[in-house]
């Protein structure tokens, strides 16, 4: 299984991100359902991506063992909260799913995706996971999603560093992960 570094210090904010935050809060209390949650925030996040002035560098610093995971904001209310991950070549999550609605957008470099659906054991078969779509996004790319039919695992696949930064429905400092399951089923591919 996949490990995380996590950073959950009182992270320095930049302008950039304050008015990141401030768009993000304006969509989420519209109230709407999940997936056109999703959607909005994606259109918040859009313009913020690759601009040099939305993360410290202390926010961009990557562990050598694993995906980094660095908490930029949690909303006082537990409405959502905002994480960049930071990813060397290679690294990887484990097949997993999420605990709410999730906007992700790549600030630097490629990320890659592969998306399943599961087929649930019947009367002389096992569980199994199908992989579905593999996706690639690049810097910019902007993608949301909410459960269930949320089943992914995401990887650096380039040659260097990649930054993507996740919003979740959810107070991610106070339940620790976005991750509601990590699935160990065979997969067709």
């Amino acid at each position: 299984m996949t490990t995380t570094s996590t950073a959950y210090s009182a992270a320095r904010t930049t302008a950039r991100l304050d008015a990141l935050v401030a768009s993000v809060r304006e969509a989420v209390g519209r109230g709407l359902p999940p997936d056109l949650t999703a959607y909005l925030v994606g259109e918040r996040l859009a313009p913020h991506l690759g601009a040099d002035d939305l993360l410290t560098a202390e926010q961009q610093e990557s562990d050598p063992t694993c995906y980094r995971q660095h908490l930029l904001h949690a909303e006082r209310d537990g409405s959502f909260s905002i994480v960049a991950l930071v990813w060397l070549p290679g690294q990887e999550t484990s097949v997993h799913d999420h605990v709410s609605w999730c906007t992700t957008g790549v600030h630097v470099g490629e990320e890659r995706e592969r998306r399943y659906r599961l087929v649930p054991a019947g009367e002389h078969t096992d569980a199994r996971l199908v992989a579905t779509e593999d996706v690639v996004n690049p810097q910019g790319a902007v993608c949301g999603f909410a459960p269930p039919g949320d089943i992914h695992r995401v990887w650096n696949a380039c040659t260097d560093l990649a930054i993507s930064l996740h919003i979740y429905g959810a107070d991610i400092s106070r339940i620790g992960s976005s991750v509601r399951r990590v699935y160990a089923l065979p997969a067709d591919r």
